[in-house]
Formats: structure tokens, sequence, C-alpha cells
């Protein structure tokens, strides 16, 4: 095989230790390579980037191991050309594993241009990355808690999930500090209700009258604090985001905002996982199949097998699923319509995937043409594309339930037509508009 760089190296990294194997091409087309054990401190992985820049290494592959690989990145990036590698790609001969064999079996398929880079951002974006995915697990941490406060409620026989629709709104917090200090009597716990929640008190009287104890009290005291302190928590990553939202992110962000179902942080999820350049992503697909939205591909003697997803990006992935449920729930889209259609014969989840699939489309030529508009093409998209299928079934349908059906044509309706001068529109499936 030919030879693409004729000095690279290959490192195996650990928790405590890398493998380097530096490959070198030498002036009698032999190849030489030597292997070095370092440490993972910051002087030894400096002591490693001396070393590999005396044997005029250019280029250097590394897997992607937890989190053990981001402090030699850090260290390495400067000087050389680094590919963080998915370890699925260059698994070992098995019988033949150790660290020294990996090593140097990742500097082989560098050296021969067998290698292919993931996706890694620039600091600032990954700092961004931290940021927002702390946030997300302490939005999962506050979801927790508010379950186990409904936990000791129901413990308590008090059902005030059962008619507030949030049991940690201003008017159910109002009711739990009353709680807590000892109120008992369900109609002056009533009466703090606020808003809306007032036509409902005399159901709440019924729902606050329980059975609470000092240990309730003392769980609910104790479970309540921890959800102001895992808010407090959240406001301070939201003051951070924003702060450090570079420009070119929040220029993107009223672009993403159009999009049906996507929020302010939601937005900055996105953002912060996949950047506003899109040239590390050759087409809408690769995207898709880096996220891990993308239907799998398992074929075999003609027969199509599982079309599971692939794994990819699961913070982006999550956010997306949820971004689709809102966007199905929101009236007069074509997203809200693709689920419905999708729902009723694939099931709510796979529908789910697939409108988060559509979103992440849309997201993708959004961002890979600033300036672009989202255009909604309808609820009635899907069914004007098979209208005669669509014609047929409904005609058999109303035969079956004992009409005599005649179809008369209607007068076409006027397709509204673009501006020839102005922005880009962008259409639900993320095809650019004639």
């Amino acid at each position: 095989m030919d030879i693409v760089y004729p000095r690279c190296a290959g490192l195996d990294v650990h928790k405590k230790t890398v493998v380097a194997c530096v490959r070198r091409l030498g002036a009698n087309g032999k190849v030489h390579k030597e292997v070095r054990t370092f440490g993972t401190m910051t002087s030894d992985l400096l002591s490693l980037a001396d070393w590999l820049a005396q044997e005029g290494v250019t280029h250097a592959a590394m897997e992607s191991t937890g989190v053990y690989w981001k402090p030699v990145w850090n260290i390495l990036d400067e000087q050389f050309q680094l590919l963080l590698v998915n370890a699925r790609h260059i698994k070992q001969v098995p019988g033949r594993k150790t660290d020294v064999k990996d090593s140097e079996w990742i500097a082989e398929l560098l050296q021969h241009g067998l290698l292919r880079g993931s996706f890694v951002p620039p600091a600032p974006q990954r700092e961004l990355r931290e940021l927002t995915r702390q946030r997300m697990q302490l939005m999962h941490q506050k979801a927790s808690v508010a379950n186990r406060i409904q936990k000791i409620l129901e413990d308590a026989n008090v059902k005030l999930a059962s008619v507030a629709t949030d049991v940690l709104g201003m008017s159910g917090r109002d009711m739990l500090r009353a709680i807590i200090a000892g109120q008992e009597n369900p109609a002056v716990l009533a009466e703090l209700a606020r808003r809306k929640l007032r036509a409902k008190i005399p159901e709440l009287r019924s729902a606050l009258q329980g059975r609470v104890t000092e240990h309730h009290r003392f769980m609910l005291k104790l479970l309540l604090d921890q959800v102001t302190q895992l808010e407090e928590l959240i406001e301070r990553l939201n003051q951070r985001i924003t702060a450090t939202l570079p420009a070119s992110m929040k220029e993107a962000l009223p672009q993403l905002l159009e999009v049906p179902g996507i929020a302010e942080r939601a937005a900055e999820n996105i953002l912060a996982e996949i950047g506003t350049n899109m040239e590390q992503f050759p087409t809408d697909g690769h995207l898709s199949s880096w996220v891990g939205m993308s239907p799998g591909n398992n074929e075999s003697a003609g027969k199509r097998k599982s079309g599971r997803t692939t794994k990819g990006n699961q913070w982006l992935r999550a956010t997306l699923v949820q971004v689709a449920w809102a966007a199905s729930h929101a009236k007069d889209t074509y997203l809200a319509a693709q689920y419905r259609r999708l729902a009723g014969r694939r099931g709510k989840k796979r529908a789910l995937v697939a409108v988060a699939h559509s979103i992440l489309i849309i997201i993708y030529h959004l961002l890979k043409k600033p300036g672009t508009t989202y255009r909604d093409l309808g609820p009635e998209y899907l069914d004007k594309l098979q209208s005669t299928q669509l014609t047929s079934d409904l005609v058999r349908r109303l035969e079956r339930l004992g009409y005599k059906v005649s179809l008369e044509q209607a007068e076409a309706e006027g397709v509204p037509q673009e501006p020839a001068d102005g922005p880009t529109l962008i259409n639900v499936a993320g095809v650019p508009s004639p």
C-alpha cells in the first residue's frame, strides 16, 4: 500500500499512560518504528510532544478513549495534525492485544491513510458544549427531584398532582411551603391557588386532605430546597452560556427559532454540538449519520434486516427528540402532519425520531447558507403528494359506509410564487425551493 505520511505516530491513550509508536520512512524505502511510554501528567505530555517533534512527526492519531484523550489533544494540537478516531474503526486483530501492539497498529493505519478523523470542534465550542451539557444534566436532576416530591405527596395521601398540572408551579410551591410550615386545613391550603387554578378550589380542598406527618414535612423541605438550588445553578449556566455564545451562533439563533418546536435553550444546545460551520459535513446525510438520526443499513442475501438508527451524539439526539415532541403538537405545520401520519402505522417513538431527522435536515440547510429563511410546507403537503391514492382510499371508506360518492374537480388554488429578489427559502424537507 502507498505511504501517505512518511513520519507519523500512533497513540494508545489510557488514564495513567500513553504508549506512542513513531513510524519513519527511511531513505532506503524501509519503515523504522520506535515505541515509548509516557505518563499523562502535563510534564510527561510535554516530553511526548518534544520527542515527536524531534522525530519529525507531522501527523498523529489516537482513539477516542473516554475523556482521557482530551489532555493529550490539548498539548499536541498546536504542533501536529491530530486525528481522533472512533475505536470501532481500528479494532486490533484478535489474540494480539497489547498497548504496544495497539499503538503500532494505529501508526500503521495512519501511515497508509486508512484512518478518518472524528469531528473535534474548536476550543470555544468545546467549552460551550460543557456548559450546555451540564445544564441538561441539572435539568434531568431537577425532574428526578420533582418526581420524588410527587412520591412523598402520594405517601401522605395528598393528591395535588391530580388537580394541578404543575406541582412545582407558583401555586403548588405556596401550598408545599404551607404544608411544610404545619398547615393542615385543606380549605386554607386551597385558597393559596392563583390565577386559573382558583377555578378548581373545590377539587383542591378534596385533594389536599391527607395525612401529613413530621417525616413528610422534613422530606418535602429537603427536596424543595434541592429544587431551588438546582434552579439557581441552571440560571447561572444560562447567564454564562449567553455571555460566552460566539457571535456567529448569536446570528444563527433567530434562524433556528423559526423552526417549529425549537426554543432558545434547545437552539443553544444544537449550536453548541454542531456549530455553525457545516463544511465538516459534506451533506445532510453525513450530519444525520454523525448525530445518529439516520436509518441503519443492514442487508444480507437481498433481505433488509434491522433499520435501527446508528449510534451518534447522544446529547444532540436527546435535544432533537424533545424538539420533535414540541413540533408534533404545533398547529397547522408540516412537522405535526408528518408525526400524525407516521405515528398511526409506525408508532409514536419511531414517528418522533423521523420528525427529529427532518428537523436536523432543516437545521443543516439553514446553517449551510447563512441568511436563508425557513418556510413551512403546511399540513396538507403530504396529502397533495399522493392526492390520487388518498382520494381513492376516502371514496372506498365512504362506499363501505353505504354512501354513493361522485367527485367534482374544484378550481385549482393559486400556488404562491417566491419573490425574484429576496432571501432563499428552505422548505421543511431541507431542499432549496426552485
